[in-house]
């Protein structure tokens, strides 16, 4: 759909198979009539063909299957331990990042090796990690993250102002953020629409709505296992003056494990889900069965504005416009002066042509600052477990989550959930864990 920028855009897949359809359906999209851009798919049979000479590379993997997922997310619950996302914080995001890194790190290398001037884009979590893996291993390398879920909680925003004035905003992007934090674990310190304040308008509809909480008009939190009643951000909003940025699912993983996850119950309450890795296994069947009628012309698939920015960021970066969004990055700008230089950070910044400018966004309130230090913290104990195949950096890991210390105190039981979780997804990590 957009006209200003064209190319070639290169498939790399370790499931070639997967890269070959996906080529065939690129093509067919773009000898649409209605399709308004210039692109050529093509399958790169290697990690260098793929990358040699690219201006962007985007990054998008699943690390393992979701059969080791299922270990990560469900193994926990014979501690109490519940996870409604499981793939950035707590036992979950822990693990998941130990078959992570050693990818990141290859495909840093590689970065580095054939690609050194491209930007690199990534969608993969846990995000964080991911991004501090590359720039671990590349100190220059041009690398950024980037998440929608600022974009939902923007759209909550405008829907809670409409509810609350009649009056219409036609585009989310007018409503304008300070976003500071780290990813999933993101807060607007301030939130305006046209010159008006919405910290005062959305406490007011607290006030009035926090039993039910809030949905859009087109979303019912029972009926999608990504949606909530934003009931958990109302209450940290009461709790903590700021407003968080996530969907409901990633800050309660965030807390300690006795509030938003105490038990399913207590999600249910506050109206948002578990998702279970067997609905995630469902949900696959499903798209990938979407992706044979595609590539056999069964189905077309609609071609409509998804929402997401990386697209206008690509632009910006082309130099074609300057543009301000949210992004995940090391803190070496001291962007939140608060946080650690080798943190990375989420907040916004500006794109324009080959260049991105942190704005500065400010220092975290103590209070916020607290809840998200252990979880700095063990960005650090994981990223040195995973590439010293070190297991006692993982217990001190999972000791130190505030979803673990408050489930478990008994650090044999820890250490014991620890093995048996590396144990289940030992086919995905380097050869030094199976010596250890």
């Amino acid at each position: 759909l957009e006209e200003q920028i064209s190319g070639t855009i290169r498939l790399y897949d370790i499931d070639e198979k997967a890269a070959q359809a996906n080529e065939t359906i690129g093509n067919h999209l773009m000898s649409r009539p209605e399709a308004k851009g210039d692109w050529q798919f093509e399958v790169s049979p290697s990690m260098e063909a793929a990358l040699t000479g690219v201006d962007f590379i985007v990054i998008s993997i699943l690390p393992g299957t979701f059969d080791e997922m299922a270990s990560d997310v469900h193994l926990p619950e014979r501690l109490n331990i519940w996870q409604s996302v499981g793939d950035t914080a707590g036992p979950g995001g822990i693990i998941r990042a130990l078959r992570t890194i050693p990818m990141f790190v290859e495909i840093a290398e590689a970065v580095k090796k054939y690609a050194p001037d491209a930007w690199v884009i990534n969608y993969t979590n846990p995000m964080s990690l991911c991004v501090k893996t590359l720039y671990h291993t590349f100190p220059e390398i041009k690398a950024f993250g980037c998440c929608h879920e600022v974009f939902g909680t923007q759209k909550v925003l405008k829907g809670i102002y409409e509810a609350q004035t009649g009056d219409k905003v036609e585009d989310w992007h007018e409503i304008l953020v300070n976003v500071l934090g780290i990813n999933h674990f993101t807060w607007f310190s301030a939130a305006s629409y046209k010159g008006n304040d919405l910290f005062p308008i959305y406490r007011k509809y607290i006030d009035e709505h926090f039993e039910e909480g809030f949905e859009p008009a087109d979303s019912n939190w029972m009926n999608s296992h990504f949606s909530s009643a934003n009931r958990v951000k109302m209450d940290l909003f009461l709790r903590c003056g700021w407003i968080s940025a996530a969907g409901d699912r990633h800050p309660a993983e965030f807390m300690p494990g006795d509030e938003y996850l105490k038990d399913p119950e207590t999600v249910e309450k506050w109206k948002f889900h578990l998702t279970t890795v067997d609905w995630r296994k469902e949900d696959l069947e499903d798209r990938l069965a979407r992706s044979k009628r595609l590539l056999a012309g069964e189905e077309e698939m609609s071609l409509e504005p998804t929402g997401e920015e990386g697209i206008l960021l690509i632009k910006a970066l082309c130099g074609l416009s300057r543009f301000v969004s949210n992004v995940n990055i090391p803190n070496t700008a001291l962007q939140i002066p608060n946080l650690p230089a080798d943190a990375v950070v989420e907040t916004n910044a500006v794109f324009e042509r080959d260049h991105i400018y942190p704005i500065m966004a400010g220092a975290l309130k103590e209070d916020i600052r607290e809840l998200i230090m252990p979880h700095v913290e063990n960005h650090e104990y994981t990223l040195e477990a995973a590439l010293n195949c070190d297991e006692e950096a993982v217990v001190k890991a999972f000791l130190n989550d505030p979803n673990v210390k408050a489930k478990c105190t008994d650090e044999q039981e820890i250490r014991s959930l620890v093995h048996d979780m590396i144990q289940n997804t030992i086919e995905y990590l380097p050869e030094g864990w199976k010596k250890a």
